[in-house]
């Protein structure tokens, strides 16, 4: 049984929380292989409710030049193990 009621708070409140900007770093880095050091070079951008679209994001932010939108999935996705 799948809870569609399921929230993503957790995985924003760790890793789109400006105030511990270097929990966001340090899974930027591990995703990515690469080695930044400073917090302060994410910019978050997190999208809340796009007006006219009905669009979110959970978390949004650019480092350096690259932009990264992270999404939270609770629930399996037969699709994304393809």
């Amino acid at each position: 049984m799948v809870n569609e009621e399921h929230k993503d708070r957790v995985f924003k409140f760790i890793f789109g929380n400006p105030e511990k900007k270097e929990w966001t770093l340090s899974l930027y880095n591990a995703v990515n292989g690469s080695s930044y050091t400073n917090p302060d070079d994410i910019q978050f951008n997190t999208i809340e409710d796009a007006v006219y679209l009905g669009m979110k994001n959970d978390v949004s932010f650019i480092i350096v030049d690259d932009m990264n939108l992270w999404e939270h999935q609770s629930t399996f996705n037969p699709i994304a193990f393809f």
